[in-house]
């Protein structure tokens, strides 16, 4: 790693960065197991009924490991980041590594409070139910691009302050340039990850807590059980979207890295610097427009397959009630393997449309735009097209599963709210407005949402591959 004559500090130097991302993140393994088995309910064996909050329980745990990983973190830090170039940097870096931390803390307390009916904004989308299904959907909605604003001024204010640590850290190269601002948000990104590991274990909670309830339902439990079940339910939601809010943050730093990255390999490969993209050419604008309509006909294309395989299986169990009246009074018992075989095949068949989309239009995109680029004089035109097209996804992108995730467990909490007795309780007209919201709000939390952070990643990823085809 180092030429001969060269000092150990320089030697040193790119070591400690290098394996800085090994480091940081075995400690963090260790701090989230700690985190998850310092959980203990203070429930009373012989208090039946009497259930702590669950929320409760595993914001403790998280506290708990909040803690430690600013510990561990600034402590790696010091041990890995440290250099006689710039001695003051691994606590610019520490710093950069705890705004990352307190983003991930701060988005799990956003999502919280737009999707736990103890908190206003749920309540209100309950209260839109008493109304009728129209202002429930139309209430939903409105929540869901409402929790769009703070989550992205908190990405904004950790995307500049991590460059900026980074920036004034005090590493530069041999001109004399800069070279800690991208390094720094890389850091914060880590610092965000930090409690994955326990975040993860919260998204666990919930279908956990989702089965239990379904298992309580057909077994007939008394409805004592299915009472506690639907606390656990409720919690699960919250920590469900939660943990999807917590992917998005992440998919927006990591992407705005990926982006850095994928504009130094055009300049590599290239020959020519390739620092800035202008939008202003009108290829260049159209590659941002492509790129966002990208996301939205890939959401339109997921939240249309839940629709079409649910009519199957709506359809399915239709039949099954036609041919098997004693289903209704548990005479007889339904076909079960018949349902599940519709939605794995379906899961499996619906998938291909939506994923060959996102794999195939940076290339196609870029290939083309390269060609006109020839025949124009603009060689960089195609590499600066997916640029934009990135570019414009990835804002998109954060936006519409911000508001996606929130809005569907938003609707899922309000439903469970009335649950609970409020607003006229189970089988009311309230009720009945709220699982139609519900409904809504499935495909949106459970399966448009979550795959756009990966859908983020996965354009980052592809154009940075293929960044030589578009030369």
């Amino acid at each position: 790693m180092c030429n001969r004559g060269q000092s150990s500090e320089i030697f040193l130097y790119p070591s400690g960065f290098i394996l800085f991302p090994l480091v940081v993140h075995s400690f963090d393994l260790v701090v989230s197991s700690v985190g998850i088995l310092s959980i203990r309910s203070k429930r009373d064996a012989g208090a039946i009924g009497v259930v702590e909050d669950p929320m409760l329980i595993l914001q403790k745990g998280y506290s708990v490991t909040i803690v430690l990983a600013v510990i561990t973190f600034g402590l790696s830090t010091r041990w890995m980041l440290y250099t006689e170039q710039a001695p003051l940097a691994w606590l610019n870096f520490a710093l950069c590594g705890l705004v990352g931390i307190l983003t991930a803390y701060v988005f799990v307390w956003i999502t919280k409070y737009y999707t736990d009916y103890k908190h206003e904004p749920v309540r209100t989308l309950a209260l839109s139910s008493s109304t009728g299904h129209g202002t429930n959907i139309i209430a939903g909605i409105s929540l869901g691009l409402e929790s769009t604003a703070l989550p992205v001024l908190v990405i904004s204010v950790s995307v500049i302050s991590a460059f900026w640590l980074g920036h004034t850290s005090g590493l530069v190269d041999e001109a004399g340039n800069s070279t800690g601002g991208l390094f720094g948000t890389a850091v914060a990104t880590m610092g965000m990850l930090s409690t994955a590991a326990y975040v993860l274990t919260m998204d666990m909670f919930g279908p956990i807590a989702d089965n239990a309830g379904g298992i309580v339902e057909m077994s007939q439990q008394p409805e004592s059980v299915r009472e506690i079940t639907d606390v656990l339910d409720a919690v699960g939601n919250t920590t469900k979207a939660t943990t999807k809010g917590f992917a998005i943050g992440s998919a927006a730093l990591a992407s705005f890295l990926l982006f850095s990255a994928y504009m130094d390999e055009v300049a590599a490969f290239s020959h020519a610097a390739f620092k800035q993209v202008d939008i202003a050419i009108p290829e260049v604008f159209v590659g941002g427009l492509l790129g966002s309509m990208l996301i939205f006909l890939f959401s339109a294309w997921a939240c249309s397959a839940v629709g079409r395989t649910a009519q199957e299986v709506v359809n399915e169990v239709r039949r099954q009630f036609i041919e098997r009246p004693g289903i209704m009074d548990y005479k007889e018992k339904p076909d079960y393997g018949r349902c599940v075989s519709i939605v794995a095949s379906a899961s499996l068949r619906e998938m291909i449309k939506p994923g060959a989309l996102a794999i195939v239009s940076p290339i196609v995109v870029g290939f083309v735009f390269r060609i006109v680029g020839y025949y124009t004089g603009h060689p960089l035109l195609g590499a600066k097209v997916v640029a934009a097209m990135l570019m414009f996804a990835t804002v998109s992108g954060i936006l519409m599963a911000l508001f996606l995730n929130t809005a569907g467990g938003a609707w899922d909490n309000a439903k469970k709210y009335i649950e609970t007795g409020a607003l006229g309780g189970k089988g009311s007209d309230c009720h009945k407005a709220a699982v139609t919201g519900d409904t809504v709000g499935d495909p949106f939390k459970d399966t448009a949402g979550p795959s756009l952070h990966v859908l983020i990643k996965m354009l980052a990823t592809i154009t940075l591959v293929m960044a030589p085809v578009f030369l």
